[in-house]
């Protein structure tokens, strides 16, 4: 069972340490601890365990740091920066943990161009020695790369010549689109084993700057206070801490303070059940009191938790093939927190939660599950919850009541959480995407904010796909199920996953549509992955054996 909490005090793979504004995070790869048995972490590579702690440190920068405004990402080792995914592990691995991993070291990538993005928390790669693969995509990923002028040190993405895949981590398109390297150049640069190094690699925008080697840190560390300077986080902020998730895990569920998982094994569903906080409407809430309430304030804690609850899911629970998302409480409660987070987006930590909130429904549209959500009487879709609704496949809403259920009939809230502050890949709201062929929804969506829209009303808008009545409502559902499950698994990844971005391409789009779906198939190649093939040839010296048709 993989889990996906750590904390600094149980890293094994990097180091973190401060410096005012400055903070280094150093790769220190420890080659034994590694996620599964059968290989050594030599030479700074990586599994999912090193970047779990990487996602983690990377989270608790921007929560419990705010003072920290660049980060400065090194290696502790000499001679190697790191050389990228760990082979031995991607040889060894199932199909479906190299392409979840992939996704995974994907999305903290993507978390650390939001973090230099959207909060001002900027990062620089020092580069010394080899940075081959993985490891330069690390580097691509951050704002500004600095590479020692020596022997040792080159970039390269050598993974097309040496081990008959992609670069896993998005290399190929930043590469071209954020580096903005001229086609012919990056066509020759990740055909080249040996990659490319000093001047040669400024002059082909591979990395920014190159350093002798005497000056190297000198000027890494001036670079990084330049970058500091121009950040505006609270210089003086007090950060709060990510304390650790409460949770409970049994055979067949997974249960947080403010979500629960339930797993039907027989027809291969998860169940994913947000809940509201009991308390009542907070309505003399205090930016003051909710900084003291730290993690457990709402909000950030049902963040913490679906995000960890969606992880779970995708590594440990691949036979789930559909999840169904509800919500469950008093929708008042929902909206005035929802309305407190947004109203108060001048203050750097109501920020924060709102940017876990866009990376975390990112990650659900990007999970390669059927999703579906059902409104029932009792749910409280309203504010950042009604984009779960707006991020699955279809959506069932209960006309009317349960017979003998004692609530009134489920209604959804549209506040401004949906016209705006969580966008997906596409750089469009879920509502915008939703409906790309009639804006005129869109508005007329938005003239009826704050309003309980009954199941009639959310028809008539199109917020949902059905409106059963209770007489149909099971018969309905069940349906569905099973017809679901009647399908091929990997059509209906390719089918959701085209389905679910319509609209602008953008990097991320990119990275994900079309990285994922080729890094997918080319996985699964003989040429890559047969006895024969060069992922499980290399280092032994024999040559691999390609079929040579192009298909």
């Amino acid at each position: 069972m993989i889990d996906f909490q750590t904390n600094p005090d149980s890293y094994k793979h990097w180091k973190l340490s401060f410096d005012g504004p400055i903070a280094t995070l150093s790769m220190d790869v420890n080659p034994t601890a590694t996620q599964f048995d059968g290989y050594e972490l030599k030479l700074n590579s990586y599994d999912l365990s090193v970047d779990i702690e990487l996602y983690d440190a990377v989270q608790r920068l921007r929560f419990e740091h705010p003072e920290v405004r660049a980060v400065v990402m090194n290696s502790a080792k000499e001679k190697v920066f790191c050389a990228g995914a760990n082979i031995r592990m991607l040889a060894g691995a199932t199909h479906a943990h190299k392409v979840n991993f992939c996704k995974f070291t994907n999305e903290t990538r993507n978390s650390i161009e939001d973090a230099s993005k959207n909060s001002q928390q900027r990062f620089l790669c020092a580069i010394r020695g080899t940075a081959a693969g993985g490891g330069y995509e690390l580097a691509l990923a951050t704002d500004y790369i600095m590479m020692a002028d020596d022997s040792n040190s080159a970039v390269s993405l050598p993974e097309v010549p040496l081990l008959a895949v992609l670069p896993g981590t998005g290399g190929l398109t930043r590469v071209v689109d954020k580096r903005k390297v001229r086609r012919d150049r990056a066509d020759v640069f990740c055909t080249l084993e040996e990659g490319i190094r000093g001047q040669r690699a400024v002059t082909w925008r591979l990395v920014d700057e190159v350093v002798r080697g005497s000056k190297f840190e000198e000027a890494v560390k001036e670079r990084a206070l330049e970058m500091a300077a121009s950040s505006y986080r609270p210089a003086n902020a007090q950060g709060i801490e990510l304390t650790p998730l409460v949770k409970e895990q049994q055979d067949n569920s997974v249960t947080y303070p403010y979500v629960s998982v339930e797993i039907d094994r027989i027809d291969r569903v998860a169940t994913v059940t947000v809940h509201a906080p009991e308390t009542g409407v907070p309505t003399d809430l205090s930016v003051e009191e909710a900084f003291a309430q730290g993690a457990d304030f709402w909000p950030l804690a049902v963040c913490r938790q679906l995000d960890d609850a969606i992880l779970h899911l995708r590594f440990n629970e691949l036979d789930t093939g559909t999840l169904i998302f509800k919500t469950c409480g008093n929708a008042d409660v929902v909206a005035a927190y929802d309305e407190f987070v947004l109203e108060n987006q001048s203050n750097w930590l109501m920020r924060e939660i709102v940017l876990y909130w866009r990376r975390t429904l990112k990650r659900i549209d990007l999970t390669s599950r059927t999703m579906l959500a059902y409104v029932e009487p009792g749910s409280c879709f309203v504010g950042v919850l009604a984009e779960l609704l707006f991020s699955v496949d279809r959506s069932y809403m209960l006309e009317g009541q349960l017979e003998d259920a004692g609530l009134p009939a489920a209604t959804i809230r549209l506040t401004a959480a949906s016209f705006g502050p969580y966008p997906m890949s596409n750089g469009i709201t879920r509502l915008k995407t939703r409906f790309l062929g009639e804006p005129e929804t869109v508005d007329a969506c938005k003239s009826r904010l704050s309003e309980n829209l009954n199941a009639q009303a959310c028809d008539a808008l199109g917020l949902v796909t059905y409106t059963p009545d209770f007489i149909d409502w099971d018969q309905e559902t069940r349906m569905l199920i099973e017809e679901r499950a009647s399908f091929s698994p990997d059509c209906l990844t390719g089918m959701e996953a085209n389905l679910r971005f319509a609209g602008p391409e953008t990097m991320e789009t990119k990275i994900f549509g079309r990285l994922s779906a080729w890094q997918n198939w080319i996985f699964q190649r003989p040429n890559a992955v047969s006895k024969k093939g060069a992922l499980q040839l290399y280092g032994t010296g024999a040559r691999p054996e390609y079929d040579l048709k192009r298909v």
